[in-house]
């Protein structure tokens, strides 16, 4: 199975996100390939993109044949600037860096640039000074994350932007509802969902990552479309927690428990490893 190597560092997620699959990718990597050959790759919940960003260091994805969505339009900018306007990107987080301060910081946050690229830099700038990396809107659709603590915060890591912009011009991205994978997989593509996690409790539950939080009834409709593909001879990979609600949704497919470190929980208590599902039709 292709692994990564020290000259493979890049392209690697840009953004910090809740959730993000870092720490599972040699899982993910050997469920993809249970899932080979398939003729393009489908990810719906964007997100930091590490398994994209994986599967391209491995030389895994079918060449031009990658479709990256996800419901969160500010999301969807950042990767659409860096992907179409990369030096304007780097241009723009290195005059960020320059004046980033407490103060800059929110007079940064309060404002959006009109072009894509000073869109795209703002995402990242913030993402990359705020408080834990987390990405959270209210019901407005802004980014509401205090800034961060910091001492020599990395806001314009050039050459793995350079990188991942390559990466990324071989995908075509889009901002959608989850739901529309239905109007573009095929048989013998492959989806990955890797949507906001069911919480595991009260106090685990992230899911505002985006105006529209994330709830049970998306849950059940996820997996409504997840049984769809399945029945269209589509090959779907989905990441969950291993809460009572998923087990029932996916029991009619293999689901494999895996364990990775969270820390998204009030309760300092309930931080640490935790069990999570991977649950694959093939």
């Amino acid at each position: 199975m292709p692994r990564r190597t020290r000259t493979q560092d890049v392209p690697r997620p840009f953004l910090k996100w809740a959730g993000g699959k870092g720490q599972l990718l040699d899982e993910l990597r050997a469920r993809v390939v249970l899932g080979q050959p398939f003729a393009r790759y489908h990810e719906p919940f964007i997100g930091g993109a590490a398994l994209f960003f994986d599967l391209h260091r491995c030389d895994m994805l079918p060449e031009g044949r990658s479709l990256l969505s996800d419901t969160n339009e500010r999301l969807i900018e950042a990767y659409l600037g860096v992907r179409d306007d990369v030096d304007g990107v780097i241009a723009r987080l290195r005059m960020h860096a320059e004046c980033h301060s407490r103060d800059y910081y929110y007079q940064t946050r309060a404002r959006v640039p009109d072009d894509l690229a000073g869109r795209a830099a703002r995402i990242i700038y913030l993402n990359r000074t705020c408080f834990n990396g987390l990405y959270r809107e209210n019901s407005q659709g802004e980014f509401n994350v205090p800034v961060g603590d910091y001492r020599n915060p990395m806001i314009c890591d050039e050459a793995n932007l350079r990188a991942v912009a390559s990466a990324l011009s071989r995908a075509r991205i889009e901002a959608r509802p989850f739901a529309t994978v239905l109007d573009y997989a095929r048989p013998d593509d492959f989806v990955y969902f890797d949507p906001p996690y069911h919480p595991i409790s009260k106090t685990a539950s992230f899911t505002a990552y985006a105006k529209d939080k994330f709830g049970e009834s998306d849950q059940r409709e996820l997996a409504a479309v997840f049984a769809e593909l399945t029945m269209r001879g589509v090959k779907a990979l989905l990441s969950n927690s291993m809460t009572d609600l998923i087990r029932d949704l996916y029991r009619d497919f293999t689901i494999e428990e895996v364990y990775a470190n969270r820390a998204i929980n009030s309760n300092a208590a309930r931080r640490g490893k935790v069990p999570e599902a991977l649950i694959r039709n093939f």
